[in-house]
């Protein structure tokens, strides 16, 4: 009987363990199968890259990319008893008064978004403080009703985008144009519009964000071995000027005092190394803040330099006379007939401003004479007339570095074998170009008779501090050499002698010409004009083609008493700034 007591109880310890084994075998077995909210043992992090600057000659980063924030927080996991210290350490980090940051918390509970434009020094900082928070347990954990699970959300700094920043404010506006902002999964990009920053925009952008993804330590950061994986930023490529933020100051403040003085519509200049294209000064009176466009700014918008054409008046003479002179078809010291300032051709009347009976051919260029261009381009065809004007560039680009540039006009080949049209337009009329145009054109007379392409964009410099060299556009032969020089002793005896007296600086090589011309409202004349004067300027070294453009000044008509005295101003900065050494005997 004691026997088979004994063995009902091993029976039943047996038979209890192995029950508890089963169950054993079914918790582990559940808990395989089961899916489990663990932690995961890898991580992965990304940053984006950012567009590439527009950095000046001397060095200045003048368009730069700022990358932006934003500091999130849910409102249920901060701990009531160190809300106080969440706030105070939070304003102390970030910069924002903790009466603000109350301000947002007690707005609304759950995810509040503290402020959306971090920037990135900053944020690193709040990358720190966020860490720290979690160690002073400040988060605390709470559990999904719905789950059960327990998560702990702490303060989170996110990258929300970027912002295109422009440290000189209005400077090189609008050549440098400015951006739109567009947004792409939550992030903000930044897209040129106009100028250098549209021109440019597939160079500027970002090249390839960066990833990092591995295996995590306890504290969730990457644990960087064999099995990890990472790639790196690259950033859009730089752009390097050939215009220093020094000059281009001084020019731009000068022509705001000027625009006053003439009382102009608006006054634009152009300053181009003659041998290379260089271009060291666009400026403007007429600018805006890229980042904070008003109404009032949208006509200052398009550059001027290259997206105004207008009809250019008597700086196309020079023009004209250089292909009469390049095809042997009048002698510099030719008598021309001035007709005492007024002359008939068909129906149309011509006058001068000054009155000349007879006169040299070089001086119908020193004086300015209307009469004597006209009556010496009868020897050139329309044929010959047309391809002239478009071998000196009228007509086509200026520049690769802008876009929306408006190329101007010229009247057909059958209107210019009209001795009526062929007139008008040796001195400027019935045609349109814009400044940089000009420019290019003039660069033949002080180049030996090569056309230079104005060049505003020296170099990229990609991630790695590479220098990407841009080719300079090939040198065009317009007119023989010697063509060239004798047009240029013409132009520096205009400054010297005739209409462009004021611009002459003792020490310096200048020449150039004047030119004034109606302008056209509604295809009509109209009692509105604009100024130019085209030339160069020389010292032993230093070979610069310059161009002004006053548009409707309103205290004189006459391009001396305007566009000069700019120019003139322009060469005394020069001659502060070091780009121009007067040659003076003491």
């Amino acid at each position: 009987m004691q026997s088979q007591n004994k063995s009902k109880k091993i029976f039943l310890l047996y038979t209890l363990i192995s029950i508890g084994f089963l169950i054993f075998l079914s918790v582990m077995l559940l808990t395989v199968l089961k899916s489990r909210h663990l932690p995961s043992l890898y991580t992965k992090n990304s940053s984006k890259a950012q567009r590439g600057s527009i950095i000046s000659a001397d060095g200045f980063h003048i368009a730069t990319t700022k990358k932006l924030y934003k500091a999130v927080v849910n409102t249920h996991y901060i701990d009531p008893q160190k809300k106080e210290l969440f706030v105070e350490l939070f304003s102390i980090y970030s910069g924002i008064s903790s009466k603000n940051i109350k301000k947002k918390l007690s707005k609304r509970k759950g995810v509040v978004v503290l402020s959306y434009n971090i920037p990135e020094k900053r944020a690193q900082y709040l990358k720190k403080l966020a860490y720290e928070l979690r160690r002073y347990k400040v988060f605390v954990e709470r559990k999904n009703p719905r789950t059960g699970q327990s998560t702990l959300h702490g303060l989170s700094i996110i990258e929300s985008g970027e912002s295109r920043e422009y440290p000189y404010g209005n400077l090189l506006t609008p050549i440098i144009g400015y951006p739109h902002k567009l947004e792409e999964n939550g992030y903000t990009y930044i897209k040129g519009v106009k100028g250098l920053e549209k021109r440019f925009d597939k160079a500027l952008r970002a090249r390839q964000n960066e990833i990092s993804q591995g295996k995590r330590d306890v504290n969730g950061y990457i644990i960087l071995n064999k099995e990890s994986f990472s790639k790196p930023n690259i950033n859009g490529l730089n752009i390097k000027l050939n215009i220093p933020v020094g000059l281009q100051i001084r020019i731009e403040k000068m022509l705001d005092a000027m625009k006053k003085q003439i009382k102009a519509k608006q006054i634009i200049i152009a300053i181009m190394n003659s041998k290379n294209g260089k271009v060291i000064t666009m400026a403007s009176s007429n600018r805006y803040l890229p980042k904070s466009i008003k109404r009032s700014d949208y006509p200052s918008l398009n550059s001027a330099i290259t997206e105004y054409s207008f009809e250019p008046g008597s700086v196309i003479k020079t023009i004209t006379f250089a292909m009469l002179l390049d095809k042997g078809l009048v002698n510099p010291y030719d008598l021309v007939n001035g007709h005492n300032g007024r002359f008939k051709i068909g129906r149309k009347v011509i006058t001068d401003e000054h009155r000349f009976d007879w006169l040299s051919a070089e001086n119908v260029i020193v004086h300015s004479s209307n009469i004597g261009i006209a009556q010496l381009v009868q020897k050139l065809s329309g044929v010959e007339l047309h391809e002239g004007y478009k071998s000196f560039g009228l007509t086509k680009k200026s520049t690769n570095d802008l876009i929306y540039e408006k190329v101007g006009s010229l009247p057909s080949i059958k209107r210019l074998n009209n001795e009526i049209y062929k007139a008008t337009s040796s001195y400027g009329y019935g045609m349109r170009a814009n400044l940089m145009q000009l420019i290019r054109a003039y660069s033949v007379f002080n180049n030996n008779g090569r056309m230079v392409t104005p060049k505003i964009v020296s170099n990229f410099i990609d991630a790695r501090g590479q220098i990407i060299i841009i080719e300079d556009e090939e040198q065009i032969q317009v007119i023989k050499s010697s063509t060239a020089n004798r047009v240029k002793k013409i132009l520096i005896k205009t400054v010297n002698e005739g209409t462009g007296r004021k611009a002459r600086t003792d020490g310096l090589t200048i020449g150039g010409k004047t030119g004034t011309a109606h302008i056209v409202e509604k295809g009509k004349y109209v009692n509105k004009y604009n100024t130019a004067f085209l030339g160069f300027t020389n010292d032993r070294k230093n070979k610069y083609t310059m161009g002004v453009v006053v548009i409707q000044p309103k205290s004189s008509q006459f391009a001396a008493k305007t566009a000069v005295p700019v120019y003139k101003k322009a060469v005394e900065i020069m001659i502060e700034e070091g780009y121009l050494k007067p040659d003076i005997i003491k």
